[in-house]
């Protein structure tokens, strides 16, 4: 089980069962869940494979790894493979947020405390303030900070030499990163989706440790609906475990795992019930699109940027929905999936055809 502890999903984002976002209970539950090396971490083969050389050949060198930028989307595993690089260089973590580090004596407070060889866990780094980034520079590459005492004329710089540290930055859009900041990371990795196959030996290892009965197809159907996020995975698991010890023997199969994600409203392709309203709005009332986001968002009765940002980008990555320079557009997948027959060719337009032609 690999998740990562924050997203920048829109408001409200977190309640949904199928949200990468990780709440108090998410995150509980994952702090017990956690593999603890790099043996137990399952998926992400070329990362771990990558990851294992870096670390390996430091610990030989009697050195400090590598600062670390792992990149990707929210729930893959990003935090707990800075922990996991921690545990195998032997070295405490500090864990902190790029929201957090508002001014650079934030950053400086935090970096002049650290310990040689300490991993410093810096997530959401593309949202940390530019004064603290470009104090981040520096003490990445030279080990030293230059600490600004008074104002105005009057102004020092005090040096303050660092001891060697590890830092280890996540980030969802590593693409918001300027390319001074993404230069002096030693080692980056993307993390990519799991695929069904991966999930399930995720699900089988979570069910142990939950000490939930589970069997094969059980796992494939809820692998199935996971969106390619383990932390989904994880999350469906434990309500399925709900159904089963309440409507069942506590024992998960292929039809007790169907039919508790039916009561959840999470379908054979992962979407729920906000997805599937974006898709029938879409579909039914504007007859495939194309369509602005702001009608569309009214039309589903939410905000914009909780279409755009939320239920957006898993229905574009499964090919239902196309954005488009003209709007938004239902694809041929679209009217399958939810059982609808598309207009004939040029109908689709999302506007009435006045002369009936």
């Amino acid at each position: 089980m690999n998740w990562d502890d924050t997203t920048d999903d829109a408001a409200g984002a977190a309640e949904r069962l199928v949200g990468a976002s990780a709440d108090g209970e998410d995150q509980a539950v994952e702090a017990a869940l956690r593999p603890k090396d790099l043996g137990e971490f399952i998926g992400q083969e070329k990362v771990r494979e990558q990851l294992d050389l870096v670390l390996r050949a430091a610990r030989a060198r009697g050195a400090t790894a590598d600062h670390v930028l792992l990149s990707g989307a929210p729930g893959l595993g990003k935090t707990t493979l800075s922990m996991i690089i921690a545990a195998e260089m032997g070295a405490p973590i500090r864990i902190t947020s790029g929201p957090a580090i508002q001014h650079a004596g934030d950053l400086a407070a935090i970096l002049s405390s650290l310990q040689e060889g300490e991993v410093l866990f810096l997530d959401e780094i593309h949202r940390m303030s530019r004064p603290a980034e470009e104090m981040l520079y520096m003490a990445m590459e030279d080990f030293r900070v230059d600490v600004i005492v008074g104002k105005g004329p009057g102004a020092t710089a005090i040096p303050l030499e660092l001891p060697p540290f590890t830092l280890v930055g996540a980030t969802t859009r590593a693409g918001l990163l300027p390319p001074p900041l993404r230069d002096r990371f030693g080692f980056t990795a993307h993390m990519e989706f799991y695929e069904p196959a991966e999930l399930e030996r995720v699900i089988h290892r979570s069910a142990n440790l939950l000490d939930v009965a589970i069997d094969t197809e059980g796992a494939a159907e809820i692998a199935g609906r996971s969106r390619g996020t383990p932390r989904i995975a994880n999350r469906l698991l434990r309500r399925v475990r709900d159904y089963a010890q309440v409507k069942a023997d506590g024992v998960i199969n292929r039809e007790i795992a169907g039919a508790a994600l039916s009561v959840y409203e999470v379908d054979a392709r992962g979407l729920d019930r906000l997805d599937r309203a974006v898709l029938e709005a879409l579909l039914k009332l504007f007859g495939g699109g194309p369509v602005g986001l702001s009608t569309l968002a009214v039309a589903v009765g939410e905000e914009r940027e909780t279409v755009e940002e939320v239920a957006e980008p898993f229905l574009v990555r499964e090919g239902l929905l196309a954005r488009t320079p003209r709007g938004r557009v239902g694809t041929p997948a679209a009217w399958a999936h939810l059982g609808l027959v598309p207009p004939r060719q040029g109908a689709g337009t999302g506007q009435q055809d006045l002369f009936g032609s």
